[in-house]
């Protein structure tokens, strides 16, 4: 409980008020999550079991399925339940939580995508130092620190929100805790920690972006003196890995890069990257990924 606030618990509005819709709500996200859930868990699992899926890329794959299924389980439950519960309070620690861990998951799926990105710059521009620069302990250091980072970066999210005084209004207009909507509530002029938050969340989206856009425009130029053959498997585990990255930050950008305003369309916008992204990025990898579809194939039916 923070020491300046006399308020101990929060009302999330949630995505809408209207009861007809709720019962949508409620059905369409229940699905949405159970997918997200089971899609990610496939992976992890056959990436853990299989022989053939020991390559980089299917380290970060493990790394990045693994993100998501805790990154959509963060929001997606509470927005699930508060559907159709009369009581849509959160406490005040269980608020601060999930700031944390939504930031926590976020932010480690971002640094994950940076790491494919450079795993694919490697082994198209240097293929034949790939083997020594991405050795095992090369990718678990990599994944360390990307761990290490998110720590710090939710470290400093909820460092600012447990400074934030509350003492009145406590409906958050949101489908759960962000330091956005939180701001808008706490009685104290929230310009500077406003500008925290920008710099910090706004500046880990922005720089991650342009770097993961300069890496793709590097592997590109240098497809062109790969075989048609080459360039097709290239390309199409890079274009895969794009469509990830844009569904992923173009929604983080407009929400994190921005002064303290918040528009109506923000919760709306917030589904697309706490549970359209964890959705998506499984079938996006193995539908397009014929190495995980056979590993899948092998694993599962000798199973059955």
């Amino acid at each position: 409980m923070a020491m300046n606030s006399s308020v101990n618990e929060f009302i999330l509005f949630g995505l809408t008020q209207d009861p007809r819709k709720q019962k949508a709500i409620f059905g369409v996200f229940l699905m949405f999550y159970l997918a997200t859930l089971l899609g990610n868990f496939l992976i992890v699992v056959t990436i853990k079991r299989s022989r053939t899926l020991g390559s980089p890329m299917y380290f970060f794959l493990f790394y990045l399925s693994f993100a998501d299924a805790c990154f959509s389980t963060t929001t997606a439950p509470r927005l699930i339940v508060d559907a159709i519960s009369q009581q849509k309070t959160i406490s005040y620690n269980e608020c601060m939580t999930q700031v944390f861990s939504a930031h926590f998951f976020g932010c480690m799926e971002i640094f994950v995508l940076i790491l494919m990105a450079f795993d694919r710059y490697v082994a198209i521009c240097k293929p034949l130092r790939y083997t020594t620069i991405m050795n095992r302990h090369v990718c678990s250091v990599l994944v360390i620190l990307g761990w290490v980072g998110s720590c710090i970066h939710s470290s400093a999210q909820i460092f600012l929100a447990l400074r934030l005084p509350f003492c009145g209004p406590n409906v958050i207009d949101h489908y759960f805790c962000d330091l956005q909507p939180l701001l808008k509530l706490a009685c104290m002029d929230t310009y500077v920690i406003n500008l925290l938050v920008v710099s910090n969340s706004g500046a880990i989206c922005m720089v991650s972006f342009i770097i993961l856009l300069i890496s793709y425009v590097i592997i590109l130029y240098s497809l062109r003196n790969y075989s048609a053959e080459g360039r097709r498997k290239a390309l199409s585990t890079c274009t895969s890995h794009f469509i990830v990255v844009v569904l992923f930050f173009g929604p983080c950008i407009f929400i994190y890069t921005r002064p303290a305003t918040t528009f109506p369309i923000d919760k709306v916008v917030a589904v697309f990257y706490t549970i359209g992204t964890p959705l998506l990025n499984p079938l996006i990898y193995t539908l397009r990924n014929a190495e995980v579809k056979i590993a899948m194939k092998m694993l599962w039916c000798s199973k059955v």
